[in-house]
């Protein structure tokens, strides 16, 4: 019973849950011609947003098969890598905490492809708002851009979680952000990783400061 309600019965609970919600919200684009940039991107290209900032992003790019978003294989992640497939999104499990490795080359390998994969910065664990080296060495790898995004609320309920999850309360409006790529040379040293890493840590940080 317990097996029936996590894989099937709560992930439709919830895509049900939020179609309803986010269809209340009001929803602007602060930066538009960063969003045209990405859309008319033929190639591969990497999207990426802190982890308190997942709900309205979720919906809003919904229906993309293209995009590879990764979501953790521990059971308590069940749910939202089923709702994550409702959603129309291709989920790859792993973790940027644990099985690093195995998550890393599904990635790799969708971004050979050409197709396009969404990274959590701060990653399942933390620390908040402090992006991890993750998303910049798949950059440096594969050559994909790297394309900062965030949402902010009008009104707002942030849970008393680790990383002080952003749910925008119903009829809000809601302000999407997004900042220019970045891009990391396939040669850089350990030295310029560090400081892409701070560039995208400032990237992110600036878009989301904007819509608050």
């Amino acid at each position: 019973m317990k097996q029936l309600l996590i894989k099937h019965i709560l992930p439709w609970l919830a895509y049900l849950l939020l179609q309803v919600w986010c269809r209340t919200l009001r929803v602007t684009n602060l930066s538009p011609e960063n969003e045209d940039y990405f859309n008319n991107l033929p190639g591969r290209y990497i999207m990426t947003h802190w982890h308190s900032r997942i709900f309205l992003l979720l919906f809003y790019f919904r229906g993309r098969k293209d995009w590879n978003i990764l979501v953790s294989p521990s059971k308590d992640a069940e749910v939202l890598a089923r709702l994550g497939v409702l959603l129309g999104y291709t989920v790859v499990r792993g973790s940027s905490y644990k099985n690093t490795l195995a998550s890393a080359r599904d990635l790799l390998k969708a971004l050979k492809r050409d197709e396009r994969v969404v990274v959590v910065a701060d990653g399942s664990r933390g620390p908040r708002h402090v992006a991890q080296m993750g998303s910049v060495q798949l950059s440096r790898i594969t050559g994909a851009p790297l394309i900062p995004m965030t949402f902010g609320a009008s009104s707002r309920y942030e849970l008393s979680s680790w990383d002080r999850f952003v749910l925008p309360l119903p009829f809000s409006k809601c302000t999407l952000n997004f900042a220019p790529p970045l891009t990391i040379p396939k040669k850089a040293d350990d030295h310029l990783l560090a400081e892409k890493q701070q560039e995208l840590d400032r990237a992110l940080n600036r878009i989301t400061e904007a819509v608050d």
